[in-house]
């Protein structure tokens, strides 16, 4: 297991050029990831391209686009799926949909949406409580390819059992098969679905405070930042999330025994948080 330490071999220091190398080049910031997530997934990306060194690497990145593109997608959070976890929607249905529903306007940050699964999950649970027309869900991601494929609501036909097995789990009131369309081996969802849902490029590393929330959803992001990084972000929610609001983190994430749990009530043990008022 490689520690969240500074690089400190040849290759390591090497891989910290790569990261200064992008972002000088295009802005994209990595350099507050975990080094064991990094070195694990440019290591991989070096054999798989056969190169002989992680300077190649270097010379790639600044002197070809689609290269760098490659890159961006290995080290973006795009570990998903439909109604993941389906304890944690039972939550969201039975602990905070009863508090929303007594908002006239509801706001929902997917934080880290990735290609979109988790986004449109919300937005049945919306659908089937009534409280979709009243919403708008803000799907953001860097990954400017994931958020193309998570706008257009298209996803494998062979993930479709996983999903409606998922959503009986978290409680799902009406038929999955109803929410998309089968067409050439993919699953299409409805429009309605996303019709208040806007999709945005935001960077959680980079970019600032991002309205104000009813709810902020961010699940298995922060695991991959260090523990600078994960202050920076869990401030930015803070002054992006209402008082009252619902914040909600992977399995292995949590605001205890962090400085900011002073400002959280913890819900629930799936790490549910509510912002003190």
């Amino acid at each position: 297991m490689v520690s969240d330490t500074e690089f400190n071999s040849n290759e390591e220091i090497e891989l910290q050029l790569l990261l200064e190398a992008i972002y000088l080049k295009y802005g994209y910031d990595f350099r507050s990831y975990s080094k064991a997530h990094l070195k694990r997934r440019l290591i991989s990306r070096k054999a798989r391209l056969g190169l002989n060194s992680v300077s190649e690497m270097i010379h790639l990145v600044l002197s070809n686009n689609d290269f760098f593109h490659q890159i961006l997608t290995d080290l973006s959070v795009n570990v998903t799926e439909m109604f993941r976890d389906p304890d944690f929607y039972k939550v969201i249905r039975h602990e905070i949909i009863p508090v929303l529903k007594t908002y006239p306007f509801i706001k929902i940050w997917h934080a880290g949406c990735a290609t979109g699964e988790e986004v449109y999950s919300m937005a049945i649970i919306l659908k089937e409580e009534g409280l979709l027309e009243r919403s708008t869900l803000y799907a953001t991601d860097f990954n400017q390819i994931a958020l193309g494929k998570a706008s257009e609501g298209i996803y494998p036909l062979d993930k479709m059992k996983l999903y409606t097995e998922n959503y009986y789990k978290a409680q799902g009131k009406a038929s999955f098969c109803d929410y998309f369309t089968v067409s050439y081996g993919s699953a299409i969802f409805e429009k309605d679905l996303k019709k208040n849902v806007i999709f945005s490029d935001h960077n959680l590393v980079t970019d600032g405070v991002f309205g104000e929330m009813n709810m902020i959803i961010c699940r298995n992001v922060l695991i991959y930042f260090n523990q600078q990084l994960q202050n920076h972000v869990h401030q930015l929610f803070l002054e992006s999330l209402l008082p009252g609001g619902f914040i909600c983190l992977g399995s292995k994430e949590s605001l205890l025994l962090t400085e900011y749990q002073e400002y959280y009530t913890q819900i629930d043990k799936h790490s549910v948080f509510k912002k003190n008022y």
